[in-house]
């Protein structure tokens, strides 16, 4: 028997304070409301209780953000995607910003087992002023438990506002793309963090971010295997591949510290779950 289950978020600003609303079908909801920071800006965890997906499964997140305010999604673990050998396996969440709202996207890794079909994707919309970070980090296989990835795909999208679309499958026996040189080079943890406007980012803004990007990029372990750009201009990115999640994790929460400084003016801020 497959899960369907559907979560809707919505964050209003009230008086300064943003606050969240939601709505859920199924085992999918989200944590009570946390303000680490202050009244600002709301954090909230999504939970999925049966901990995993198989086949047939299908999880519809829907982040709807109101003018003003200002939300932290994240998760209180990893996202699992089980071994099937039945449909694929759906995540998908739809994200939607109105004018001058901000939200930070964070899951943690989403773990892809082998045998899999998973598929996850991400749809963003933003209006005129509303600014967007987000990440995602896939493993593919559990290599240090010696549970490799030898069977299975994995369909990853993201795309926000048709000015940016990041869409890839993986394949277990697609060795060019698993080992190849010039694909994964035998790494099994793909990493993106994107900042994404609803209007063009001045170059100022967009040049100063990267350079911070690529500053911390030389100074990581994963150096050879990162790099910082700006395929448009209301869209920056980073991408990252290595052999474990620890260490892309590492450097993504570096970058994403300081673009929240520099681009937001706000001090590095980690949801509380994250330290449990």
């Amino acid at each position: 028997m497959s899960w369907h289950a559907r979560l809707q978020v919505h964050y209003e600003n009230a008086s300064g304070r943003t606050r969240a609303r939601f709505e859920h079908e199924g085992p999918l909801r989200i944590l009570q409301s946390l303000y680490p920071e202050g009244d600002a800006i709301c954090h909230n965890v999504v939970v999925h209780p049966p901990s995993g997906l198989v086949a047939g499964d299908r999880l519809d997140i829907e982040v709807d953000v109101d003018s003003g305010a200002h939300g932290l999604v994240t998760t209180p673990g990893a996202t699992r995607f089980y071994r099937s050998t039945g449909e694929v396996a759906v995540q998908s969440a739809r994200i939607t910003l109105q004018p001058n709202a901000r939200l930070e996207w964070l899951p943690l890794e989403t773990l892809c087992y082998s045998g899999c079909r998973a598929e996850n994707r991400v749809a963003v919309t933003l209006a005129s002023g509303a600014e967007l970070m987000g990440w995602d980090l896939t493993a593919l296989g559990l290599p240090a438990a010696g549970r490799p990835f030898v069977d299975g795909s994995v369909l990853q999208q993201v795309a926000i506002d048709g000015v940016w679309l990041e869409r890839g499958i993986v394949r277990a026996d697609d060795h060019r793309l698993m080992d190849g040189p010039l694909g994964l080079a035998g790494n099994r943890c793909l990493a993106t963090l994107y900042f994404a406007a609803g209007d063009a980012l001045p170059r100022e803004r967009r040049t100063a971010a990267l350079e911070l990007a690529r500053e911390l990029i030389e100074a990581h372990p994963l150096a050879a295997q990162a790099g910082a750009t700006a395929p448009h201009e209301r869209v920056l990115v980073l991408r990252v591949l290595s052999p474990l999640v620890e260490p892309a994790m590492d450097l993504l929460t570096r970058v994403r510290n300081a673009w929240r400084m520099a681009l937001w003016s706000l001090p590095p801020s980690l949801p509380r779950t994250w330290a449990l």
